[in-house]
């Protein structure tokens, strides 16, 4: 049989997945083919072509040699087709789990409580995948799964990584689902551990344990929220996961919004959960990724593609409520526009815009400098503005007698809501409060001890029992990521809920609150169409795109013009609209300002020079 190359077995004879395949001497044509094929692989690279010895790579280059038949010795042979086999016996065992006839087995639980036939699929999973990320939809018991997966005694001790808030919440529903011993680890510094088959340990405590978790002492770990670590080794706790990671058996991590910006954090989170199931960051790039219009900001090429392709290979499993019989009504999403304080939006309107000239001109780390510091002013600026009109929106609610979550994000903002709204006893659970203070304002809010519970955000992330209590929540700000709205709503839509949760957005014409509207889709969304599960893996705008719009919205408000030879880019004047005399200018490379006649932008452009 003709052959159009070499391919042989390099690495430790006993370590199967340190071993690398090496394609060889291939013909031209067969390695454009190649290349072709495996997108992971440069388009430059002229070989020897490098696979990890992974099933999934086995299967794939006996399939491509069924085609391009490649040398290789009869032992090596039958590694490749050993590993072959072990890839098909893999995925039929997941399909059999998978199937709604699957039969799971005996769990040893405190008595009434049961695991549900679609969390036992998930720990079928995670036990003959050693490595899952479940992005159930939130609501679906995602905690629970995480408690299954550590019944057996094989899979202890087990260490769970969670948000500060969630600590307690973690400990109390181990001990009221099972019969397992729990720990709280605390503080950054190690200590003698006590026995026990779950360790609960904070993310911002994880970076001082690293030394204990090269020691490998965890069978389990289970990384709940797993965006937390969407930054990947970048951060100091992203760097610890990585190192836990490596010194476990089994590795679980949990998150309905596993993607909050950019595409390119479910490499840094699979990176962490199951190295190399999406190649080296290169490849994945090179496979996956694209350049979002200049901006170096990842996005996916293809987001279904790659979501179907990480279930296809039971690296992520994701169901919805509708998926697993859970037919809540869909929330209820109202944008509403309140009023604004224009004193308080003029007295900063100066400072914008400067601050947006340096954004458009400066130097490259001025103009960086700049948009950062205009999106947090505005973002202030604008939630400032409308806080006593937010205010007034949720009094008519609470004086209805209807329970209201107010999420919103800056202390000065919370500070005046607490003032206007004081006689509703209002709690909090923001970044400001200890972990016990939050678990009293939570327990007075769902025990009607006060009808408001003003939340941060990003501060209510897994938090439930809010949906006994609630089905009305009050964005009185908003975030630059859908995801967060998410989060935020489904602390409300889920189990237990009776009534249809509206979310209510409450926007002004004002400041960044526009922008923010049209890049969320609030206009146009239903319930889910901030973030819609069922789209998959999905990148949402760049920092550089919303700050870009943020500078040419100041820009426009003072009347101040960029460009050279009289260029007026990123401007939507009508014909009449006139420059007067006093305005801002920059043409042909002045900066000046308009002391004469100019009636329009074109007789500017004509004429018009400034002074």
């Amino acid at each position: 049989m003709r052959t159009y190359g070499s391919i042989f077995l390099q690495g430790k004879r006993w370590v199967d997945d340190s071993k690398q395949w090496v394609l060889d001497g291939l013909e031209p044509h067969v390695s454009i083919k190649l290349k072709n094929i495996f997108p992971k692989i440069p388009k430059t690279s002229v070989g020897p072509f490098l696979f990890d010895n992974t099933p999934e790579n086995c299967a794939d280059l006996e399939w491509f040699m069924s085609r391009y038949p490649l040398a290789i010795s009869e032992e090596h042979l039958q590694e490749l087709q050993a590993r072959r086999t072990l890839f098909l016996e893999n995925q039929a065992e997941m399909e059999r789990i998978m199937r709604p006839d699957f039969v799971p087995g005996n769990y040893s639980l405190k008595d009434g409580q049961a695991i549900r036939p679609y969390q036992a699929q998930a720990i079928g999973i995670f036990h003959r995948s050693r490595a899952l990320l479940i992005g159930d939809d939130v609501g679906l018991g995602k905690t629970y799964i995480g408690i299954g997966a550590c019944l057996k005694t094989e899979h202890l001790p087990a260490i769970v990584a969670v948000q500060t808030h969630l600590h307690r919440q973690w400990k109390e529903k181990i001990e009221s689902f099972s019969n397992l011993k729990v720990h709280m680890i605390s503080g950054t510094r190690p200590y003698n551990l006590p026995a026990a088959d779950i360790y609960l340990i904070k993310y911002s405590c994880v970076a001082g344990w690293v030394d204990i978790f090269r020691q490998g002492y965890f069978k389990t770990a289970i990384f709940d929220e797993v965006q937390e670590l969407r930054r990947g080794t970048l951060s100091d706790k992203g760097a610890a996961a990585k190192v836990l990671a490596a010194g476990v058996d089994y590795r679980l991590g949990l998150s309905a919004t596993p993607i909050y910006n950019y595409a390119d954090e479910i490499w840094n989170v699979m990176d962490i959960l199951n190295e190399h199931s999406l190649g080296t960051r290169d490849e994945f790039l090179r496979e996956w990724g694209a350049d979002h219009y200049g901006t170096n900001k990842i996005i996916i090429k293809d987001p279904k593609a790659l979501g179907s392709y990480l279930r296809e290979k039971y690296l992520f499993l994701r169901r919805t409520k509708a998926d697993v019989g859970q037919h809540l009504k869909p929330v209820n999403t109202v944008v509403e526009t309140v009023g604004f304080d224009a004193q308080s939006v003029k007295s900063a309107e100066e400072l914008a815009a400067k601050l947006a000239l340096k954004a458009s001109q400066g130097s490259f780390i001025e103009r960086g400098q700049a948009a950062r510091e205009l999106d947090l002013m505005v973002r202030y600026m604008t939630g400032v503005s409308k806080a006593k009109y937010v205010a007034e929106f949720v009094r008519i609610l609470l004086e209805s007698g209807e329970p209201v979550v107010l999420a919103g994000w800056h202390r000065d903002v919370y500070d005046i809501w607490l003032k206007e709204l004081a006689e509703f006893k209002p709690v909090m659970y923001t970044g400001s409060e200890s972990e016990a203070q939050k678990e009293k304002a939570k327990q007075a809010f769902v025990n009607g001890e006060t009808d408001l519970f003003i939340i941060s955000l990003r501060s209510g992330i897994g938090l439930d029992g809010l949906q006994f209590r609630c089905s009305t929540v009050v964005f009185g700000e908003l975030d630059w990521s859908p995801q967060v709205h998410y989060q935020v709503t489904g602390r409300l839509d889920r189990e237990g809920q009776e009534e249809p949760v509206m979310a209510i957005y409450l926007c002004s014409d004002s400041g960044s609150d526009p922008l923010m509207i049209d890049l969320l889709g609030l206009k146009s969304s239903q319930a889910r169409a901030i973030i819609d599960p069922s789209l998959g893996v999905q990148a949402v705008y760049s920092d550089q795109s919303r700050m870009q719009m943020l500078v040419q919205k100041y820009l426009r408000n003072r009347k101040v013009i960029t460009g050279d030879k009289g260029e007026v880019p990123n401007m939507d004047w009508e014909e009449s609209t006139p420059l007067r005399v006093g305005d801002q200018v920059m043409l042909n490379g002045e900066k000046g300002f308009i002391t004469g006649e100019a009636t329009s932008r074109e007789t500017l452009q004509e004429g018009g020079r400034p002074s």
